[in-house]
């Protein structure tokens, strides 16, 4: 307390100068309408840049959570457009009734926590388990298109076979015509797979959008794959076509998971098929 007696004993002058001051300025902006404009021009602005530094900062530790409620907002989305039915009313957003409206197709959104991109065997893992109806063998994509297949599910988590795995082969086809063949990767670059079995019959060029041939009970038919890059013949064949990704697999965030509901039947009327 006597250093703070001590500190305006001394500075007296200077703190009544200020005061003073003060007091001068406050009568002017008082008195004259330009110079008070001018104050509560400067104000507004000044208030207006710390409250857009505040809301920048709440936005960015809120991008996270916003992001997680866009993902599960379009796989919602996704499941009313996939409905069979489309007259049905009165749909449930946020929890739809497969039985009742007859869906094909359920899209789960989940979120990427690990992703190998560099190895023979890639794998991605994803924070969503049977807890969310997930199991394996379920097609796995984004918004720029296919991404792999669930292989092993936990509770919590699941385990994605990347399309960037030397195992992987998933129907595709050209998008302006119905030859398919079946999408793989060489180990080479991660932005870049290859297209196998495509008849010499299919005319291509490079530039070709390349997508899902929906010929599996695992994706829907036209995901986006891919354009051709480039592609080479020999003896009456293709010996290579390149297919430049549209995802770019090094920087996968939120993803979808797709169930088909069909899957279980159409399995067992080929297996009754075929044991015939």
């Amino acid at each position: 307390m006597q250093q703070i007696i001590s500190f305006l004993y001394k500075n007296k002058f200077i703190i009544l100068f200020l005061l003073l001051e003060g007091i001068a300025i406050f009568f002017t902006i008082q008195s004259h309408t330009y110079h008070k404009s001018k104050f509560v021009s400067s104000a507004n602005f000044l208030s207006g840049a710390i409250y857009n530094r505040i809301n920048n900062l709440k936005e960015f530790y809120l991008l996270k959570k916003e992001n997680t409620r866009l993902s599960e907002e379009n796989s919602q989305l996704k499941n009313i457009l996939n409905l069979k039915d489309k007259s049905v009313p009165q749909i449930n957003e946020k929890r739809i009734d497969t039985i009742n409206f007859n869906q094909k197709y359920q899209y789960t959104a989940a979120k990427v926590i690990n992703n190998d991109f560099r190895k023979n065997n890639n794998y991605l893992t994803i924070n969503k388990g049977s807890s969310s109806s997930i199991h394996s063998d379920l097609g796995v994509i984004n918004s720029k298109g296919i991404v792999g297949i669930t292989k092993s599910v936990s509770n919590n988590y699941a385990t994605v076979l990347s399309i960037l795995n030397v195992n992987s082969r998933i129907n595709v086809k050209l998008l302006n015509n119905n030859y398919f063949g079946s999408l793989s990767w060489n180990n080479k670059d991660y932005n870049t797979v290859q297209l196998l079995d495509l008849p010499i019959q299919a005319f291509v060029k490079i530039g070709d959008t390349i997508v899902t041939g929906g010929m599996s009970t695992i994706f829907p038919i036209g995901i986006p794959v891919g354009k051709i890059k480039d592609f080479k013949t020999k003896n009456n064949n293709y010996e290579i076509i390149n297919i430049t990704l549209f995802n770019d697999m090094s920087n996968i965030g939120f993803v979808e998971v797709i169930n088909n509901f069909d899957k279980k039947e159409i399995k067992n009327l080929e297996e009754k098929t075929s044991n015939e």
